[in-house]
């Protein structure tokens, strides 16, 4: 039986998609509803119809990277919260231009814990309760 309170939407943005696979996976069984995109662009199209409560991005997407992504969210959906996850080396080069410009990210670094993103959600997200058992 999932703990987590109906309503609470996770967007998540990735193009592998094994990981959004396994993300999705976890966050549906602990009750949250859940869509993926592949790519920035898919992102966008998604939240024009079902705005997410969190979207957890990559960094690194082809083509528009997750903080660009991350800036479209929050000037379009400011309800939204943006969490960024990333498993290249030259992500920092990328955030410390956008904190530059007074983009502000949190950040995680990828392989995620299934229990550690569960409680970092859970902490995100009113009403959400952290995993135990993850």
């Amino acid at each position: 039986m999932p703990s987590t309170p109906i309503g609470h939407r996770i967007l998540l943005v990735d193009d592998e998609a094994n990981i959004t696979e396994t993300l999705e996976l976890i966050f549906r069984s602990r009750g949250y509803e859940v869509r993926s995109a592949f790519s920035a662009e898919q992102a966008i199209e998604i939240v024009a119809g079902w705005e997410p409560d969190l979207a957890i991005v990559d960094v690194m997407l082809p083509r528009m990277n997750g903080i660009d992504l991350g800036n479209v969210l929050r000037a379009n959906y400011p309800k939204s919260q943006v969490l960024l996850v990333s498993g290249h080396p030259g992500t920092s080069e990328l955030l410390e231009m956008a904190y530059a410009k007074g983009n502000k990210f949190d950040i995680l670094a990828k392989p995620l814990h299934p229990a550690v993103i569960l409680e970092i959600v859970a902490n995100l997200l009113p009403g959400a309760e952290p995993a135990m058992d993850a």
